[in-house]
Order: structure tokens, then sequence, then C-alpha cells
């Protein structure tokens, strides 16, 4: 993992808005449409070109494919593992729950979320080696033509592909993740071997207290919380913490969030994490202030943080000197190389969908190239 060695580096969760002709790929795929599959692959290698392009062009020194290739970060696995049938049913969040007439008025300008969250009803296997292989290969080929700093892929974690696809087969929900974990192993190891950082996402350890795991009591997701990151570090057993970095969120969706799971209940559970970075939100207003908690953690002299400068709901554009103090307050936690300057989460963690206008979430990119720009000049004074 590059650090912030003479310069604050900048970076973001992973996913960006996907082109015209993307979208209406992966959306005719998904609805069983007949389609060339030479003309599919050349859209998503076309698309992931253009998002690695775009975001060295915007000053992003650590940059991903965009998830070009998934329909969502979470859901993208069933095509990938056996075992998984079906659309199981969706709860509300809690914290939308008592607001119908917001949810709809919200359901009118994000789109709709037509993918279906498949249950799993088998034992998990690979079924499909081939779609992370093209995966590899396009970041592979955009990145030698774009020349960042460094490059990395997302993985969806086990906890949270449990949270988005139930349980229907496995005994028990410690059985189900550690299921989860031997088969994403692979896909873990192969991204790292392929020469990039894993970034596994990890919203269960959050976001999921509220969505789909809200049915338990604090306690209980508390030890489910970590369950899913003892399961998370035996998949991540044969790689090394420097070459992993994880997310966590509490949903990247405008709405109250006063029913958020507060950090400083999980933060104990995150740090236990192998990955070496913790890439986290930081700037939006229901978790702004939590700079305060990761001052009074216990944080390892190993762990480097990615703090979200860059709010990913909202197409405001931060000005550059806030995104430079939001990163000198972490600067001053764990020093600054050890702090690379994010987003608070994907700009498009689900295709065609969202408020994120695509252009301004570039523009936005830039603002945050500028204000590590302007800390830098400050912190290495």
């Amino acid at each position: 993992m590059k650090l912030s060695t003479d310069r604050i580096l900048t970076t973001h969760v992973g996913s960006l808005p996907r082109t015209q002709d993307v979208s209406a790929a992966l959306f005719g795929k998904m609805r069983g449409e007949s389609f060339e599959e030479g003309a599919y692959d050349a859209a998503i290698r076309d698309g992931v070109a253009l998002a690695v392009r775009r975001q060295v062009d915007a000053g992003v020194d650590v940059v991903s494919d965009g998830e070009t290739s998934k329909i969502s970060y979470s859901t993208y696995i069933t095509e990938r593992l056996s075992g998984f049938e079906g659309d199981s049913e969706r709860k509300i969040n809690r914290d939308v729950a008592p607001y119908p007439d917001f949810r709809e008025k919200m359901a009118r300008v994000t789109g709709a979320q037509p993918m279906p969250r498949a249950a799993c009803v088998g034992p998990i296997a690979i079924k499909d080696r081939e779609l992370l292989r093209k995966d590899l290969e396009n970041l592979r080929a955009a990145v030698s033509l774009g020349g960042p700093v460094e490059a990395f892929m997302n993985a969806a974690s086990p906890g949270v592909i449990s949270a988005f696809q139930p349980n229907q087969y496995y005994p028990s929900h410690e059985a189900y993740i550690g299921a989860l974990a031997g088969a994403m192993k692979e896909e873990y190891d192969a991204i790292v071997d392929a020469g990039f950082m894993l970034q596994v996402d990890c919203p269960d350890l959050a976001m999921a207290r509220h969505t789909a795991f809200q049915d338990l009591s604090e306690a209980e997701f508390l030890k489910r919380a970590e369950q899913q990151v003892e399961a998370l570090n035996h998949a991540l057993a044969d790689i090394s913490p420097e070459s992993v970095r994880m997310h966590i969120c509490w949903g990247n969706y405008e709405g109250p969030h006063d029913h958020d799971i507060a950090l400083e209940k999980i933060v104990g559970i995150l740090l236990k994490a192998k990955p070496m970075a913790i890439s986290f939100e930081a700037s939006n207003p229901r978790h702004a202030h939590e700079w305060t908690v990761w001052r009074a953690a216990r944080i390892p002299d190993d762990k480097v943080l990615l703090p979200g400068v860059l709010d990913s709901t909202t197409n405001y554009v931060e000005h550059p000197e806030l995104v430079a103090q939001r990163i000198e307050q972490y600067a001053e936690i764990v020093g600054r190389e050890r702090v690379i300057a994010s987003s608070d989460c994907g700009f498009s963690t689900f295709a065609g969908y969202g408020k994120m206008d695509p252009e301004i979430t570039y523009v936005k990119l830039r603002a945050q190239a500028e204000g590590a720009a302007i800390a830098s000049k400050r912190l290495w004074a």
C-alpha cells in the first residue's frame, strides 16, 4: 500500500456512475435479454478505461475500475457463486420507516433498484471464474494507459453478502458466513495476486444494524459483527494486511440516519479486522463529528485511515479548504503519512441508482485533490 510519504494521497470508495451503454448492458443481462458477448465485453472494457482515465484526470491517486461490471457492490456475487436463487423480501430501513411520503419522493429522485435480492438456498461454491478474470484484465489494461499511483478492486465481504442475501440453507449465521468466507477467499487472493490493492466492503459492520439485521438487539448485532470480522480475517489469511483496505459505512443514501449505530460502539471491532487501512464516513451531517472517536480510540501504529472528506449523497461540491481541514483533523490523530483522503461511500453503489450527477462526481473528486494539495502544503511546511 502506498502511503502519504511526501504528500496526502487521494482515493475514493470504489463505485462510480456507469455510462448509459454500461448500464443498458448490465440491466439487459440481468433481465435475461439476448446479447452478443463480444459487444457486452467491449462496453464493460471501454467503461473501465473511461472511469480510470477520468479519475486520473481529476487528480485521484489510488483508482478503481468504478465497479463498472457490477450491477451492485453486494449482489454481484450471485453471478459468481452458486447457492443463490429468487428475490427475498427487503426490510425498510428503520430511519426512513416512519416517513412513507419521504420514501416515495426519494424513489422518484434516485430511481428504482430492480436487481433481485436472492436468498441462499443451497451450498455455496464458485461457479464462474471468468467474470473476475475479465475484471482484472480490464483494470490492468486501463491502469497501464492511465498511470495512477496505485489501483484497487472492490470485493464484497462475507458479512455484507449475508446482509443482502439472507440465509435459508445453513444451520446458523456463523456457518453461513464461514461458507461465504471460504468461497470469497479465492477472489480476494486473485485480486492481490494480480498486483492490485484489495478493498473489502463491510457495511454489514455498521449499516446492517438498522437495515438487514434490525431485528437483532444491539448486543446480538455486536456479537454478529465480531463473527463477521473473524470470518473476514480467515478469508484474508494468506494476504498481507498491507495489501488490504476495508470500507465501512451506515448506508449511502439521504435520510435521517438517526438509527445509525454510533461509531464508538463498533470501533473496537473494526480495529480487530486484518486490513491495514480503514475507509469510513467522516463528512456527512450524521458522522462528521466522529473524528473525536478516532482520536480517543487505541489505533494500532500500523493502521491507516481513509476518512471520507467528500459526501457521496449530495451534489454540493466541497470547498478545497474544507477538504484540507478535514484531512488535517485526521493527520493530527495518526500522523500525515497514515492518512489518505477518500469519500464517504461509493458514488454509484447500484448501477443507475442514486442522486449523484456523473459530471459533478468528478468535479468533487477534483476538489478533493485540490484540498489534499492545500493540506499537504501545510502539513509538510
